[in-house]
């Protein structure tokens, strides 16, 4: 039988590709898609491309909290309350936002306002499942990690476990859907098109989430981490600069060999990887690089930031939590 799901925030670009990917679930049942706009309009009207029949429905926990689970695509801020709301009625939570994402309150202050819901913050479990598979599995709320995350993290998980990063710079770039579905400024097509800029200079919002996780594999290293937005809708490609310990003695290739012959959503490359190589895939395609003259270890990670990003990984974290294959209804 079939697992009752909902997606609450479907109006987004994540929350409607995870509810197009529930919808064809073949272990899931999507019971209903809420949105904070758009309401009454359906999900094949507002994106025709996912073609998901489903009129959007306003948010009423009476009825939408009748669920085993429920995917949480609201922004920071204002996910927290509505996930403590669907905890209390026992709902196994995935949420997309960053309130779950930093483990301390203090540091969630700090990068973004006063925690909503700091008591759930112990029963969050980061949904990286590269590196928290076995957790996810018992988990009941799971914090999705961001994109740029993602990416960096599995780009040097193999060297950070090995306590092996003395110093780090992560150059990375997305395409304009990862800053959201409201246009800005910034993400304007006459901005964008034929350009490339920087932004979140010097203070990303992802720069903590990305040290917190490698502080907890031994790796207590201040980053320098500057995202750029590329004239592309979608994909996302961090270039990793590593500053080594030891590294004359650094075989990385079979390092990364060892860390990823297993996982099913990790590919290596002998060549640096483009966006366009996993595009609407859960892939993170990854090539590593030794070179001798300075002594560093560059690593390339690309994935699309909608879907391994987001919305695909939250479906990888929701199969984890109700014992499916890992692949399941994403591959």
């Amino acid at each position: 039988m079939a697992h009752s799901v909902s997606v609450l925030g479907g109006a987004g670009f994540t929350g409607a590709l995870t509810a197009r990917l529930l919808y064809r679930h073949p272990s899931f049942a999507l019971q209903a898609v809420t949105a904070r706009s758009d309401v009454g309009r359906r999900l094949d009207e507002l994106y025709p491309h996912h073609r998901v029949p489903i009129t959007l429905e306003e948010l009423d926990l009476d009825r939408h909290s009748g669920v085993e689970a429920a995917v949480v695509a609201y922004p920071h801020g204002a996910a927290a309350p509505l996930v403590a709301q669907l905890r209390e009625r026992g709902v196994r939570v995935v949420d997309l936002s960053a309130d779950f994402r930093l483990r301390d309150p203090a540091v969630y202050e700090l990068w973004y306002r006063e925690h909503p819901a700091p008591e759930l913050l112990d029963e969050a479990v980061y949904g990286l499942p590269e590196r928290y598979r076995e957790q996810i599995r018992s988990a009941n709320l799971v914090a999705n990690p961001g994109c740029y995350p993602t990416a960096t993290l599995l780009a040097l998980l193999p060297l950070a476990r090995e306590g092996l990063i003395a110093d780090l710079v992560i150059d990375a770039k997305s395409g304009v859907s990862g800053a959201g579905r409201a246009a800005n400024d910034r993400t304007h097509f006459v901005a964008v098109d034929e350009n490339v800029s920087a932004y979140g200079v010097p203070r990303h919002r992802h720069t903590p989430e990305i040290e917190q996780e490698l502080a907890a594999l031994g790796a207590e290293v201040r980053v320098t981490f500057t995202p750029h937005l590329l004239p592309l809708d979608q994909g996302e490609l961090v270039s990793c600069y590593v500053t080594t310990e030891d590294p004359e003695a650094l075989d990385v290739a079979q390092l990364y060999v060892d860390a990823y012959d297993t996982e099913p959503f990790v590919e290596l490359s002998a060549r640096p990887p483009g966006v366009r190589d996993v595009r609407e895939t859960n892939i993170c395609r990854i090539s590593v690089h030794r070179d001798a003259r300075t002594g560093r270890v560059i690593v390339f990670a690309a994935i699309d930031n909608l879907w391994k990003g987001a919305a695909s990984q939250a479906v990888q974290n929701l199969n984890l939590m109700f014992g499916l294959r890992e692949g399941e209804g994403i591959e």
